[in-house]
């Protein structure tokens, strides 16, 4: 395929001019790279000196004689003029001042770059903003004249900001063209050499004032890259920039216009491919270059119209291919030590008193850079922090659980930036401890990140020690996150050889034989409206500033020229509408069905997924010696009552707690949770009855007991959670509804003796273990618990368990003894049986007793007793008797024997 860098070269060639007294003008530096290799494949047989050739920046920071600054520094150079002037005014901060400055340069950047009437222009402006409010009201308020002064100030603004930028010989980019426009002809007049323009499209007015001045002297030749279709189509923007120039620039009324070719009406294979999702994208594109042989991959470009897929598509890259070469940066935001600087920044913009909130200390703990800094020692603080259930840390207490040598880096990161400088010292050092952490452990790519991020902090503070008006963390992290989002990590390697990753800039005169381009959806490409400007679109079109129209025709020019001269092409679009880069696909696509000449083949299809039928097959554990062996160590120990309702909830989670032995993480509770809550309310009660124990219960006792409900309850919480705050908030209102069942339990046991009744307390918290004996197993089974309550009621035996839960009636009333070991909702009946059954076994020969359930949710129903019935109508029997232990333990030997059978898997049940 014979590119359009090579035609001119060509051309040149054809011509017989001394190539090596050329210069020659491109678009960018990457088409400067392409057009010297194109030299070596022309002048094999020569030698000659490489012309000079220069990318459109560079040549205009040549010809204006300043240096160009990045937006970061323009914005303090700003800031310093917006003092200066009006400075009776009370003037904004610079962290409220960059809100809206850098909108305004962008503004002044265009003004200059279209060689605008400054003066006029700004008069203007000011006048349509003070129409605006006219219209509102007659008698304009001081917060409208304030407004108004702001507009008529922007004329002052840009002359003082330009003068004071030349006096230092530096600029934006718009002062550059603006001032290298002005310069051309002093140029002119140093300089003899051919300039050859090659494969520009839209130009801003000091680029066309440059590019007239130079061709109407005859010191440059331009070679356009035109097609016939595009030019002949007035209503097709591809070449609207081009028709422009044909048809206004003076040198075209007697030259002819270099060149319209007609390669886009060439036979093409069009693929337009529609896939859901980003990650679907990039593996869509894998299949496609696993199937480009070997031998064609270095004529093939991968352009990102979204260049966020970078990091998917080099995760999808087929083995195929073996080298690549990619253009772009990855942006440095997207380097995982990113995040743990976010973090960092969010932790210290706005400290608490209170101390260090836990979320964010773990958060921080458990990113990767933290490990790099603190080891194990990290891992450790998370679990003391869960164990101790700190809501809010201080760094004293970090530093006081680790040794010597770290607590330096946990200050780093924790002690609080009193001030600027302190935070970019901080996380100098933290970045100069994470090199020496690496350098150790020989990770290249870690390293490289680390080095990009000193350079980052190197540049901040650089700037604060020049320009001293950050003054809050926010303000330094704002300018932070906008050197973050220009910074890049270069990728190095062979420019000419393997797969070509670049984005839609980079592709600028390069031609390929095989194109794929992703993210071709609308908003992506062509990127869509955007309002980043102060500039009004009626007052954009009175001074031909570019609009999103003008914006629309650089996107089309750009993806019409990549498929100009290429055979195959594929355009690869997100066919969802939710989420970043999705959307209806793009305008271009639809435009290339209705562009499409007699060589072109066009297909259309959409990629999906296969989605297997998912059978819904639960997870099934078998039992093996290692089981078996745990069961039978579990049941010498003692089953408890929880353990047997486990397995009946859900046999893998028995498997899991008991087998395994896991257990939940730890994790820190902000409100007390209710699990927590009942334990409170059992220890407090504990407190209260122990004494008690083997005495009647009298008034007095409850009397007592109620005036150190508060005291008693407090106490309990701080054995819970030592650093725990039950004073404001939720956890007030938790503790108040501690204080509430407690009040409310003992009131119901005041009205039970006024009553008249003999309350007898035999044991609290008593731990129970009996033997059950089950022939069919060789080795012994117990079950053990610890009973809430014993107590006799007027005499009457009766087996208490505390629960802070609603129970009702129903929960514990039985008809059919199977389903007390099918349904879990019979699992209060199987624990309260348990403890009556070990209580039983203790006096076998005791009378008919109750059991049953205090609710703390539902007092008013009193002590629930577990009955038996034989139909729904009939009433409840409440005596607990042999026979009904007769019954209870068939099921439960039913329930052991299964847990114990080796050919019974752990199977998971849905809960």
């Amino acid at each position: 395929m014979k590119t359009f860098l090579k035609e001119v070269l060509l051309e040149l060639h054809s011509t017989k001019e001394k190539i090596s007294d050329l210069v020659f003008l491109v678009p960018s530096k990457r088409a400067g790279l392409f057009l010297k290799k194109e030299l070596v494949t022309i002048y094999t047989n020569q030698t000659i000196f490489v012309p000079e050739i220069l990318s459109i920046e560079e040549f205009i920071t040549k010809v204006s004689g300043l240096q160009q600054i990045d937006n970061i520094q323009a914005l303090f150079e700003f800031y310093e003029i917006y003092l200066n002037i009006n400075p009776h005014l009370e003037k904004e901060d610079f962290e409220t001042f960059s809100n809206w400055a850098q909108t305004l340069i962008y503004d002044f950047n265009e003004i200059d770059r279209y060689c605008i009437d400054h003066k006029s222009f700004f008069t203007y402006l000011s006048n349509i903003q003070d129409i605006n409010h006219w219209y509102l009201q007659k008698e304009k308020t001081e917060l409208i004249q304030n407004y108004i002064k702001f507009w008529e100030s922007l004329l002052d603004y840009y002359n003082d900001f330009k003068d004071r930028l030349l006096s230092k010989k530096i600029g934006y980019q718009g002062l550059l063209y603006r001032k290298a426009s002005e310069e051309i002809k002093e140029y002119i007049k140093t300089e003899k050499r051919k300039h050859i323009l090659v494969g520009f499209n839209a130009l801003n007015n000091a680029e066309q004032i440059i590019f007239q001045s130079l061709l109407e002297v005859g010191l440059a030749e331009a070679y356009w890259d035109g097609d016939q279709f595009f030019m002949d189509n007035s209503y097709h923007e591809a070449a609207l920039f081009l028709r422009k120039y044909r048809e206004q620039w003076e040198y075209y009324k007697n030259k002819p216009f270099q060149w319209i070719r007609d390669n886009f009406s060439n036979e093409k294979d069009i693929k337009l491919i529609g896939v859901p999702k980003n990650v679907g994208q990039a593996k869509s594109i894998g299949k496609i270059l696993s199937k480009i042989p070997e031998s064609e991959i270095e004529n093939t470009a991968l352009v990102l119209a979204d260049e966020g897929l970078l990091q998917p598509l080099l995760n999808s890259l087929p083995n195929t291919i073996t080298s690549i070469n990619i253009t772009m940066g990855l942006p440095l935001k997207e380097a995982p030590i990113s995040g743990f600087f976010e973090m960092l920044f969010d932790l210290q913009k706005s400290p608490n008193t209170r101390g260090l909130y836990f979320k964010s200390i773990i958060e921080i703990l458990s990113s990767h850079p933290a490990y790099r800094l603190l080891g194990a020692t990290s891992k450790s603080l998370i679990s003391t922090i869960s164990k101790e259930n700190t809501v809010y840390i201080t760094l004293k207490k970090l530093q006081g659980q680790v040794v010597e040598d770290k607590k330096e880096a946990l200050a780093l990161l924790f002690d609080p930036w009193k001030d600027v400088t302190t935070a970019l010292s901080n996380c100098r050092k933290i970045v100069q401890l994470l090199k020496e952490n690496i350098d150790k452990q020989g990770n290249a790519l870690e390293l490289e990140y680390v080095y990009h991020f000193h350079l980052v902090f190197n540049k901040l503070t650089t700037i604060h020690s020049g320009y001293p008006y950050i003054t809050t963390i926010g303000a330094l992290y704002r300018l932070y996150k906008d050197i973050l989002m220009t910074e890049s990590l270069d990728f190095s390697g062979e420019p000419f050889q393997g797969l070509q990753f670049m984005g839609m800039l980079e592709s600028r005169c390069l031609d390929f034989e095989t194109v794929i381009i992703s993210s071709v959806n609308e908003g992506v490409l062509p990127a869509g409206k955007s309002a980043n400007s102060f500039i009004p679109y009626d007052l954009k079109r009175a001074y031909n500033l570019p609009t999103y129209k003008e914006k629309d025709a650089i996107y089309t020019y750009h993806f019409y020229r990549l498929i100009q001269r290429a055979k195959n092409v594929y355009l690869v679009y997100n066919t969802e509408d939710e989420g970043v880069g999705g959307g209806e696909k793009s305008r271009f696509l639809v435009q290339l069905d209705i562009d499409k000449r007699p060589n072109h083949k066009v297909t259309e299809y959409t990629v999906s997924s296969e989605v297997p039928k998912l059978v819904n097959q639960p997870l099934q554990v078998e039992k093996n010696l290692a089981v078996l062996q745990k069961l039978k160590e579990l049941a010498e120990h003692g089953l408890s009552p929880s353990a047997l309702t486990s397995y009946i909830r859900n046999p893998l989670d028995f498997y899991y707690k008991y087998v395994l032995g896991i257990k939940e993480t730890q994790e820190v509770e902000e409100t007390i949770a209710a699990n927590t809550l009942g334990t409170v309310i059992h220890n407090a009660l504990e407190t209260f009855y122990k004494p008690l124990e083997n005495t009647f219960l009298t008034l007095e006792n409850l009397v007592e007991m109620k005036s150190n409900i508060e005291v008693e309850l407090k106490n309990q919480f701080r054995k819970e959670y030592s650093e725990l705050d039950i004073t404001t908030g939720k956890n007030l209102l938790i503790f108040e509804v501690a204080k509430r069942y407690v009040y409310n339990f003992l009131t119901s046991e005041e009205k039970l003796l006024k009553n008249g009744v003999q309350l007898k307390i035999l044991s609290i918290e008593s731990n129970l273990k009996t033997q059950i004996k089950i022939p069919e197993l060789e080795f012994p089974i117990y079950i053990k618990g610890k009973v809430d309550r014993i107590d006799e009621l007027n005499g009457e035996l009766r087996v208490i368990d505390y629960k802070t839960g609603r129970v009702t009636h129903s929960d514990i009333a039985l008809m059919d003894w199977d389903n007390i070991i099918e349904d879990y909702k019979y699992s209060k009946a199987v624990q309260i049986l348990a403890y009556a059954y070990m209580q039983y076994n203790k006096n076998p020969n005791s009378e008919a007793f109750q059991a049953g359930i205090i609710s703390f949710k539902n007092l008013q129903a009193g002590f629930i007793k577990f009955g038996t019935k034989e139909s729904i109508r009939n009433k409840p029997n409440y005596q607990i008797t042999a026979a009904v232990f007769e019954e209870y333990l068939v099921q439960l030997k039913k329930l052991i024997l299964e847990i114990f059978d080796n050919n019974v898997p752990f199977t998971e049940k849905e809960v």
